[in-house]
């Protein structure tokens, strides 16, 4: 089974995930630091006040943009639910995100039910879209379940396979609510740390899923290979 083409072929994944992560773990600092030391010029907690300052409107507009992007898939849904957290705190952060990714988990099997293949490879890489449909079609919303459950596996793509394949789009949308939460709560917990200075538990939180995220991502051809039971490998 051949990778996908996320990155060009002559580019090095391990230096440039290894950058990403260093410059979220930089990310992170400056922004804990920018909270420090410009608490009156620059306050996060003014953002988040003025975010909330919308009341109900907040929460809708929130779960929206987590719907639209498992669709377009420009921002991972990880740093929605990191910002959830930030801005309702990590309970209220993970329903939003994941009634939002629910919602748009749903969406994207009903389109590509409705669409096609042909035009389902226009809108998803067709190598990544090639991969998963081996496994999905193996063990069906198991398959499903574990791509959602594992950082790093491209879990947008799946929601097309599931339709692409006939998986019944309410099953998908509750599968990935089972899959997404444990990841989304330390996500959510972790932004929910940054809203109440605790940037040690952030620190570890980001840390744990960082590491999970950039081994799950190294070896998710492997991964795809177990499951697809494809002992075509070198042994």
């Amino acid at each position: 089974m051949s990778r996908s083409p996320i990155l060009a072929p002559d580019v090095d994944r391990g230096r440039v995930l290894a950058y990403a992560a260093a410059l979220a773990v930089l990310a992170a600092v400056v922004v804990a630091g920018l909270d420090r030391a410009f608490a009156d010029v620059a306050s996060l907690d003014a953002l988040r006040a003025f975010v909330l300052s919308f009341g109900p409107g907040a929460p809708v507009a929130f779960v929206l943009a987590q719907a639209t992007q498992v669709v377009v898939a420009p921002i991972p849904g990880q740093l929605f639910a990191f910002l959830a957290g930030y801005l309702f705190g990590p309970w209220r952060g993970l329903a939003y995100s994941l009634l939002g990714a629910t919602i748009g988990t749903y969406a994207a099997v009903r389109i590509a039910t409705a669409l096609g293949r042909e035009h389902v490879e226009r809108i998803v890489d067709d190598d990544a879209l090639a991969d998963l449909d081996a496994v999905v079609e193996r063990r069906g919303l198991l398959a499903v379940f574990l791509v959602f459950l594992v950082p790093g596996v491209p879990d947008d793509v799946v929601c097309f396979t599931a339709g692409l394949l006939g998986l019944d789009a309410r099953d998908v949308a509750v599968v990935s609510v089972l899959g997404r939460a444990p990841g989304y709560l330390l996500l959510t917990t972790a932004g929910s740390g940054v809203a109440t200075d605790a940037y040690a538990t952030t620190a570890v939180l980001l840390g744990v899923t960082g590491a999970a995220t950039l081994l799950a991502y190294r070896e998710r051809d492997r991964i795809y290979r177990v499951l697809a039971d494809d002992d075509s490998g070198p042994e």
